[in-house]
């Protein structure tokens, strides 16, 4: 941990009285935050020793054995519905989708629970119906829907394609005079717990590529996800009211944020991350419709940003309320992205301008650490913020972000935090709250207090 911060906060912790006890405990839970690690049930990943019905353990349930084609026209639905009922309620099946073979899927929910150790192994290419005008109803917002799933493993080098050239065009962000509505995400993991999803590509998705809903303990890794840059609202990956979350080693672009971050979710991790083309790594949009929103304990290290227009950013809208706290990016490299650090609590992503509203999500304990790179637009720093409803306990250490044509600026409205080690553009701007704590601890000082460092106790998830 830095032994800064280390020091720092020990010594507030010791000036009982002189600190408010919100502050030292707020600056102590960014100490934590430096040694944050969320667990996640080991699942290990399953190889597939054959194409035989059977082999050893495993029970190979095959799309092709219930009837699907595989020729990408002839609609394999009712093949795989049938499939998925066999490795459903059979122990230690393999629910496989060969490779080199191309199946047309419909809108559907795959439901658990299932029996122990299923394996959805992956490695042809599903392929949705590319005509909006012929999707079911009933399935507005979801294609390839699996419900209430526990240790359950996805994997293979396997394709989700959403062929959504047709949504996109009729969406209301490529044409203003069309209505906005909903489209169908692509995969969506709703409910469950105990999940590892490793080495599937997603493309082109009518909407969002991969959901996770309402789940615990879920595992992504080596994943690619691929759509054009100017696809809408094409994020690829999207959590909500889920905890437990843990993805790295993936690789993002697309037209909308690469991971977004929503109400209700808790204790996620990214490591190793690629984003780009995209609009960055979000918290947010939280808040809207005067909703309350909470979100807290997120962690993304090590990452690279390339051509994006927002690098790690906090967005909510105005008159929302709840939290966005503990949070902490850091070790992340961006080139040639706009608005590479950003808190924006009057996001507004309306046809219509949003009317001014005093409400507002609050925004706290928020940690940028190792960034660096250059940056697109003027700000490389953007601390919008509340006038009612301030963002506090922002902290800034060994950032370095560079206009190639120009001056990088920071631009602070209603934050308070403080910088120290490198820090340019330089974030004076920011109401310090490193100052005050300095000057609290002078005081002490002068009452004859002899301050100490304190053991940290530390919280792991």
């Amino acid at each position: 941990m830095d032994k800064f911060l280390v020091s720092f906060i020990g010594l507030l912790m010791t000036v009982n009285g002189i600190i408010g006890s919100s502050l030292t405990d707020n600056l102590a839970t960014l100490g934590e935050l430096q040694d944050l690690e969320i667990e996640i049930d080991d699942i290990e990943l399953t190889e597939i020793p054959s194409w035989t019905s059977q082999r050893g353990s495993k029970v190979l349930v095959n799309v092709d054995s219930f009837g699907a084609v595989g020729d990408g026209v002839s609609d394999d639905t009712q093949a795989f519905v049938s499939a998925w009922n066999q490795a459903c309620s059979t122990p230690k099946s393999v629910f496989l989708v060969p490779i080199g073979r191309r199946y047309l899927v419909n809108a559907t929910r795959f439901k658990g629970p299932c029996a122990d150790k299923l394996v959805i192994q992956i490695d042809g290419t599903i392929v949705a119906p590319d005509e909006p005008k012929n999707w079911d109803p009933k399935f507005q917002r979801l294609w390839l829907d699996f419900t209430k799933l526990e240790r359950v493993i996805f994997q293979g080098s396997g394709v989700i394609d959403g062929s959504g050239s047709k949504w996109w065009a009729a969406s209301c962000k490529r044409n203003k005079t069309y209505p906005c509505k909903g489209a169908p995400t692509a995969l969506t993991i709703d409910s469950s717990s105990g999940v590892m999803v490793k080495g599937l590509t997603f493309r082109n998705s009518q909407q969002m590529h991969f959901a996770i809903a309402r789940s615990d303990s879920v595992h992504v890794s080596e994943v690619l996800i691929a759509g054009p840059e100017d696809s809408p609202n094409t994020d690829g990956i999207h959590i909500s009211e889920s905890t437990n979350v843990v993805i790295q080693k993936t690789k993002i672009g697309t037209g909308d944020d690469c991971i977004s971050i929503v109400n209700g979710s808790s204790s996620i991790k990214m490591k190793k991350i690629y984003c780009g083309p995209g609009h960055g790594i979000s918290i947010g949009s939280l808040g809207k419709n005067n909703a309350t929103d909470f979100v807290s304990k997120v962690v993304l290290d090590t990452a690279f940003l390339k051509d994006t227009t927002s690098g790690v950013r906090i967005k909510t809208w105005q008159g929302g309320s709840g939290y966005v706290r503990a949070i902490r990016f850091e070790n992340v490299r961006m080139e040639d992205v706009e608005n590479p650090i950003i808190i924006d609590q009057f996001y507004c992503d309306s046809p219509t301008s949003c009317k001014t509203q005093t409400a507002a999500v609050e925004i706290s304990q928020i940690w940028y650490r190792n960034i660096s790179g250059t940056t697109k637009s003027e700000q490389a720093m953007k601390f919008a913020c509340s006038d009612t409803v301030p963002c506090t306990k922002i902290v800034l250490n060994n950032i370095n972000l560079v206009k190639t044509d120009g001056t990088a600026q920071t631009y602070c409205h209603s934050a308070t935090g403080f910088g120290y080690g490198t820090v340019q553009p330089s974030a004076d701007c920011l109401s310090s709250d490193k100052e005050l704590l300095i000057d609290q601890l002078k005081d002490a000082n002068a009452e004859g207090e002899e301050p100490r460092i304190e053991h940290i106790v530390r919280t792991e998830l």
